[in-house]
């Protein structure tokens, strides 16, 4: 699906043809295989959780700012998941709020909260499985919504550190010329 220049800039603005077909493929990938998917855990070793499910109080501003408009921390995950770890280029209306909003108003505010949820467990091997991403999804989406965004937010922080440790200077250790005696 493209959005050609004639389309009005704003809808341009809105959409990401990156986004869509993000969205589409995660929505196929469910609709193609739905007992594997149904089935799915994750692997031996699999990583805990940053922060725990009942976190999501902690701040108290973040979880009112999901709890009122969850399609923004929805998006602001995705963006900082997919995009910009800092969030440069982030805006609080794109394509991934607008999914979020478009299946809200169908009933099905869940769907793509548990399509994110299983795409980061996935990604970062983090412990679960399908049928416990849907049930915390579908009764308590807010604390999912919360525990995402941090998860995501610390592991863009955590692979952004220096870990290259001490690198030996190529020409050894020396005084610079002006401090000599």
């Amino acid at each position: 699906m493209s959005y050609s220049a004639d389309k009005p800039s704003a809808t341009r603005a809105l959409l990401d043809d990156n986004d869509v077909q993000f969205w589409t493929d995660a929505l196929n990938s469910v609709a193609e295989r739905p007992a594997e998917v149904l089935m799915s855990g994750s692997p031996e070793g699999a990583g805990a959780w940053y922060t725990s499910f009942f976190s999501c109080l902690d701040p108290i501003d973040e979880c009112a700012v999901t709890y009122c408009l969850p399609s923004v921390t929805f998006g602001k995950t995705h963006h900082r998941m997919n995009k910009d770890a800092n969030l440069t280029g982030y805006r609080p209306v794109n394509t991934s709020c607008l999914f979020f909003c478009g299946a809200s108003h169908c009933g099905g505010w869940w769907l793509p909260t548990l399509l994110q949820r299983v795409e980061i467990r996935k990604r970062y091997n983090l412990q679960g499985n399908f049928l416990l991403d849907l049930a915390t999804s579908c009764f308590c989406h807010t604390c999912v919504l919360v525990q995402n965004g941090k998860e995501v937010a610390h592991r863009a922080v955590a692979t952004k550190l220096d870990t290259t440790g001490y690198q030996a200077n190529s020409q050894g250790m020396s005084y610079p010329s002006e401090h000599r005696v």
